[in-house]
């Protein structure tokens, strides 16, 4: 195996750095965007039964806010409570613009590698090519193991380039997909607590 990876050439340090790296980031994407972890369902719920029995404390607001991304956003509405509603909205979405920004952490690296592994490829192939081509010229084509390392490190770099780049491509598709489904979700609970607030509903 490892002398396949070496046949590549010095491209084949490159690729092999970005599958380390798109491996390491999708799998803290994967912990860290855990709905469990990012919008608990029974937050919104205990937050209000102590609002209403008037236990919502400094430290326990603190607590929240630390606790989740829902919980960040939470705050923010109810110390913009004693405002008017529209005030309350543009506290929850400034402290929303804060919580996607850390949500999409790394993912833009991620969609990097997923562009730059097949031109690294790429340009593998074009390098065996051009060592095929001078060795053709400088040789003839009667010398046919200096023709197949050309081939070869050509071949491989663009087959490591592309079994990088898919994975990392599906894996980018789907944290994104993955953070507007948890923002959404986050939405619609500042709406409740907007409406909670101002007496025009209760949380469920």
């Amino acid at each position: 195996m490892l002398e396949v990876l070496f046949s590549g050439g010095w491209l084949m340090l490159p690729i092999i750095i970005c599958s380390v790296l798109s491996l390491a980031i999708s799998l803290e994407r994967a912990v860290t965007l855990r709905a469990s972890k990012v919008s608990p369902s029974e937050l919104m719920s205990s937050v209000w039964l102590w609002i209403k029995s008037d236990q919502m404390t400094n430290e326990r607001m603190s607590d929240i806010k630390n606790s989740s991304p829902l919980g960040a956003i939470i705050i923010a509405g109810l110390n913009s409570a004693s405002l008017s509603r529209e005030r309350m909205q543009e506290s929850i979405e400034e402290a929303a613009a804060t919580v996607v920004h850390e949500l999409e952490r790394y993912l833009t690296a991620l969609g990097t590698i997923a562009a730059i592994t097949p031109l690294l490829g790429l340009l593998g192939t074009v390098i065996g090519m051009i060592k095929v081509f001078t060795a053709i010229m400088l040789e003839g084509s009667g010398n046919a193991a200096v023709l197949a390392g050309g081939i070869s490190e050509a071949l491989i770099t663009t087959a490591a380039g592309l079994f990088v780049a898919i994975p990392t491509l599906i894996f980018h598709r789907y944290f994104h997909r993955k953070v507007d489904s948890l923002v959404l979700e986050m939405e619609q609970q500042a709406v409740k607590l907007v409406d909670s607030i101002h007496g025009e509903a209760d949380v469920d």
